[in-house]
């Protein structure tokens, strides 16, 4: 292609210079030609020749310029060009990078806080609520102060049927004289009345004829030893006031003697049954065990002054209450989780189940009572034996 324009140039200047240097045609047939034209022709084809050489060669140069700038700058522009494209997918992959490590950021912290509420919930469903503690702490107090009354029912048994069945050394053994003069006195020297004071029989009583009255024998607790004594002593009164003469010596030998003393027996018994009941109830709201802080403030929200120590019936009351008109416990109730909630029907069943098994006790004893009582009836309808006569038979 280059020889091609060469060529081309070539021919377009010879041309040119022919037309330029020739001379006018002469009016004949055939051109004139001669040296020094013929010189001048070839100089300017020689000229022409160069300067369309240089003209090519510049206009090559040109290209080639024109061609290695263009080169350059599409080389310039294929890294430039490549760098961005490097360093768009290098942020794309930070990004990514990024994107990767804050979502396992929030995963791992998602996971430590899901993790920590749980551990929270099972701390909470594992961990005794405050009133949990109470029911402990109340039903510690009624097992305790039940073993006490136990104990003060033994006590009282063991002085009050010696006393009924008119052992050595009591009132009665030696006579009914003797057990009425000491009824007297004993009345006399706790519960003396006005009247009985203004008689000159006594000196006036803090507690006058408290022996006979039922608030003496029915309260929630006794304050102190004197109101046990005073409850022991009503009950005295409603049972067996004046204990008969006890059967001593002869008296026990002879057939009236053993009948007599047969039938003192089953007065002992049923004597002795009637107080085991008193006793009983004695013992339950004796004042046997120390109460805790949290049931001295329920006492103080009724506007009632804590007592030194607590019976049996006012604990067992007291946690009844708690769960019926206190306001901290229904608070609390509220805020449970299910498992604290679940621990609170468990304790409020063994609850109902402790007093089923003390209603069943109570039960017993008026079981027992109804049947000494009907054993009562049945004796005093019995006729007994009727005298028959005996048969005559004749001899033969």
């Amino acid at each position: 292609m280059r020889n091609r324009l060469k060529s081309s140039v070539a021919v377009i200047a010879l041309t040119g210079g022919l037309l330029v240097a020739a001379p006018r045609l002469a009016h004949a047939e055939w051109p004139t030609f001669d040296a020094i034209t013929h010189f001048l022709i070839e100089q300017s084809q020689k000229a022409m020749t160069s300067a369309v050489d240089k003209v090519y060669d510049n206009v090559t140069n040109i290209g080639t310029l024109i061609s290695d700038r263009l080169t350059g700058v599409g080389n310039q522009l294929n890294d430039r060009l490549g760098d961005g494209f490097t360093q768009t997918a290098n942020y794309q992959r930070a990004q990514i990078g990024a994107v990767q490590q804050i979502a396992d950021a929030s995963n791992s912290s998602n996971a430590r806080f899901y993790r920590d509420m749980r551990n929270s919930e099972i701390r909470d469903e594992h961990t005794a609520s405050p009133q949990a503690c109470l029911a402990l702490d109340s039903g510690q107090s009624s097992g305790q102060s039940q073993i006490q009354g136990g104990r003060i029912v033994a006590a009282i048994a063991d002085v009050m049927d010696a006393r009924g069945e008119g052992a050595p050394n009591t009132p009665a053994w030696f006579g009914q004289a003797q057990s009425m003069t000491s009824s007297n006195a004993l009345h006399l020297s706790r519960y003396c009345d006005a009247d009985e004071a203004a008689a000159g029989l006594c000196t006036p009583s803090a507690r006058p004829n408290a022996d006979v009255r039922a608030i003496s024998f029915v309260r929630e607790v006794y304050s102190d030893g004197d109101a046990v004594n005073a409850a022991n002593d009503f009950s005295t009164n409603v049972v067996q006031p004046v204990v008969p003469a006890a059967l001593r010596g002869d008296q026990l030998i002879s057939v009236e003697g053993q009948d007599a003393a047969a039938r003192r027996r089953a007065y002992d018994a049923r004597m002795s049954l009637s107080r085991s009941v008193f006793s009983h109830q004695i013992a339950l709201q004796a004042p046997t065990v120390t109460l805790n802080e949290a049931q001295q403030t329920q006492l103080r929200a009724r506007g009632v002054e804590p007592p030194a120590a607590g019976s049996w019936l006012q604990v067992l009351g007291l946690e009844v209450d708690r769960r019926f008109t206190d306001v901290a416990w229904a608070a609390s109730l509220h805020n449970m989780t299910p498992a604290a909630v679940n621990r609170e029907i468990a304790q409020e069943l063994a609850l109902s189940n402790y007093i089923a098994l003390a209603n069943l006790r109570l039960q017993m004893q008026s079981a027992a009572v109804g049947a000494a009582n009907l054993a009562v009836g049945v004796e005093r309808g019995f006729t007994g034996v009727v005298s028959m006569p005996s048969p005559t038979i004749a001899a033969n």
